[in-house]
């Protein structure tokens, strides 16, 4: 027999093994707790603690509920849960088969929604099932390299991979919004049939769900729970210049003088990997960067900060690696040797996810970089990238990785985030390459990965940014022009260097990067520290054409130029969660064609982006919302919204129209 119990605000059911807690977590929303253990444990992960809502809580016999607002949950006598707003609307509903009396789908199956499978001597397998909604689409998860802003009818895997991040939040277009707040590895599959959530080893079944109509109110009340990101520093609203390495302190210092010898703005410059003696490190190597002060010095008397690059990876000739060894700060092996990563070297990996081992990386970062004038960090392979991906070979001091691994990037920002704040630096961000549910918080701006020089993914970034977006990450960017395969010398290449150079303005960091090719013959090559690695072809505005000089140098001054439409989004995104980049249906959630559209987007509420994204095309096809009017910026022509127009695109063209 099931028995309910109130507990302050909390709707409480035991029946057998399992415990469930139901609780108002912000408004309009409700957090969902379960175990087989014999108490919950108290970890929140990407939720933060909220101000203790009163709840109406109704226990009717074998069936009961809770109210927060909008939304309410309702226990069938069988213990199926359901959800509703506050017009009677079904939200959410678990898929129950069983003879069990009080479910809506008697069946022989005898399958449960929420199944606990025992890992002998371990945790458990968690199974949560959910029926589907008809015509629903879903939008959010993260940064997915499959070409689908609509998740409806994918199968995700929860874990990170270079240029995949797992953020399991959507919103959906039925009027809810939901977050699986569960670090561990797993899947989710949207089917036609049903809504499975898997993780493969965990205590605990833990969502939050809140109820709202409009996509605005939804992206409010997740950012609420799960926290805001800082305000943009101005900075980040310029033009930041990079290249696959910039191997010495005067190639970067010459690049610098001749940025601001040309007169063209430059708010960032970073050094990228290879910098340092060993991984590990976490340090200039000298012979390369003799003067680290000088550098910054004369750089901020130019107006451009640095950034430079860390690595989680610390290789055997480190010499932190004895002490971080011992001190079981890194990430270990489950059996054979402590490696989990190759990069030129076997490397063992920073487990961020111990408040000690973060303080360490800290530490020498703030004595190598921060006590040099360094202030910003590009916190790469943040995934981590593993050998193999092999999530069941690593443990973490929280437990196993298969139980914990999706938090690492959300503790790695953590660890730079408290360290710069707590040395007076107001606002911190941190460029990462991977994000989970609550980094947001932690001035995290993620990017999407090493992805290739092509159309193809140029195509396939625009649905993985809007999709990071609506999972609640409003900071994020792409490698101008991709990371690997682009060619200076060949024109498909040139003219994708130009359209995304265009589509990058109305990003929400404008970041020039890749590994250019052909590669430069290396230079003073070693042995050691910096002298492993050579570097790409150049990757400044000036290496290509004239004509791409010219395009460049325009698009920058655009970006200038919008400096305060962009503060003023930035102000958005820290007040209220709005994402920077916006599908159309977030301004326009009452067109429905609107929901169907993955090639175009809102920067801000003013600004629909049509990026021009295939090779020679000079003209495309563009629908403009309806519920108003819309002017082409190229030409000053206005349109009636609702309907599809086709925008000229010479090569020196992105098409965008301003809202009237």
């Amino acid at each position: 027999m099931a028995i309910y119990r109130i507990d302050g605000n909390r709707l409480v059911r035991r029946q057998e093994a399992e415990l469930i807690w139901i609780e108002p977590w912000g408004k309009n929303s409700l957090r969902v707790r379960a175990t087989y253990m014999d108490r919950m444990d108290g970890e929140d992960w990407a939720l933060l603690p909220q101000e203790e809502l009163e709840a109406q809580i109704v226990i009717n016999g074998q069936e009961a509920s809770i109210t927060n607002g909008e939304i309410t949950a309702k226990y069938s006598a069988g213990g199926a849960l359901s959800f509703y707003n506050a017009q009677g609307k079904k939200l959410l509903e678990e898929q129950w088969y069983t003879r069990d009396p009080g479910h809506d789908q008697e069946s022989a199956l005898e399958i449960k929604a929420r199944e606990f499978i025992p890992i002998i001597g371990g945790d458990y397998k968690l199974n949560m099932r959910f029926w589907p909604n008809k015509g629903e689409k879903i939008f959010g998860m993260g940064q997915y390299q499959d070409g689908c802003l609509d998740k409806k009818g994918c199968q995700l895997e929860l874990a990170h991979r270079n240029s995949q991040a797992s953020v399991p939040f959507y919103i959906s277009n039925v009027g809810y919004g939901f977050l699986w707040n569960n670090p561990a590895v797993g899947t989710v599959t949207f089917a036609k049939n049903k809504t499975v959530w898997e993780a493969r080893s965990t205590k605990k079944l833990d969502y939050w769900i809140c109820a709202n109509d409009d996509p605005a109110d939804t992206m409010a009340a997740y950012a609420d729970a799960t926290g805001h990101s800082p305000m943009m520093p101005d900075y980040g609203m310029g033009f930041w210049q990079c290249k696959l390495r910039y191997r010495t302190q005067e190639e970067l210092l010459s690049v610098a003088r001749e940025y601001h010898r040309r007169g063209v703005p430059l708010d960032v410059i970073i050094i990228d990997f290879f910098h340092w003696t060993f991984q590990g490190d976490w340090k200039f190597d000298p012979k390369y960067f003799p003067d680290p002060e000088g550098m910054v010095k004369e750089l901020s008397e130019m107006g451009i900060k640095l950034m430079v690059s860390i690595w989680p990876t610390v290789e055997r000739a480190s010499e932190n690696y004895p002490a971080m060894n011992d001190l079981g700060l890194l990430l270990r092996t489950e059996y054979g040797l402590p490696i989990a990563t190759d990069c030129v070297t076997d490397c063992s990996v920073v487990d961020t996810l111990n408040p000690e081992a973060r303080k360490f990386f800290w530490d020498a970062a703030k004595k190598n970089y921060f006590d040099k004038g360094i202030s910003l960090f590009w916190l790469d392979v943040a995934e981590p990238e593993l050998i193999g991906y092999d999530y069941d070979l690593y443990r973490s001091s929280a437990g196993s990785y298969l139980k914990v691994a999706n938090a690492y990037p959300q503790m790695y920002a953590r660890a730079f985030y408290e360290g710069l704040s707590e040395n007076g630096v107001e606002a911190p961000m941190s460029l990462i390459r991977c994000a989970w549910a609550g980094s947001q918080r932690y001035g995290a701006l993620a990017w999407s990965g090493d992805i290739n020089s092509t159309f193809s993914a140029m195509r396939t970034q625009l649905c993985a940014g809007l999709n990071m977006a609506m999972a609640g990450i409003p900071w994020w960017n792409t490698d101008i022009g991709g990371f690997h395969g682009g060619n200076v010398d060949d024109p498909e290449f040139q003219e994708l260097l130009v359209r995304w150079f265009q589509w990058a303005v109305y990003c929400p960091v404008m970041r020039l990067h890749g590994d250019r090719q052909p590669s430069l013959a290396p230079t003073d090559q070693g042995h050691s520290g910096g002298g492993q690695m050579g570097s790409g072809n150049k990757n400044e505005i000036w290496s290509f054409t004239e004509e791409m000089y010219g395009i460049f140098t325009r698009c920058i001054a655009l970006r200038n130029e919008m400096r305060p439409y962009i503060r003023r989004l930035m102000r958005e995104a820290h007040e209220t969660g709005a994402p920077v980049m916006r599908p159309l249906f977030y301004e326009f959630p009452k067109d429905k064609a609107a929901w169907d559209i993955k090639d175009a987007y809102m920067f801000g509420s003013d600004l629909l982006v049509a990026p021009v994204m295939t090779y020679g095309a000079r003209e495309r096809l563009v629908y403009l919302p309806e519920g108003a009017q819309w002017t082409e910026e190229s030409t000053g022509i206005t349109y009636a919204g609702g309907e599809t127009v086709t925008a000229a695109a010479p090569l020196d063209v992105i098409p965008v129209f301003r809202r009237s």
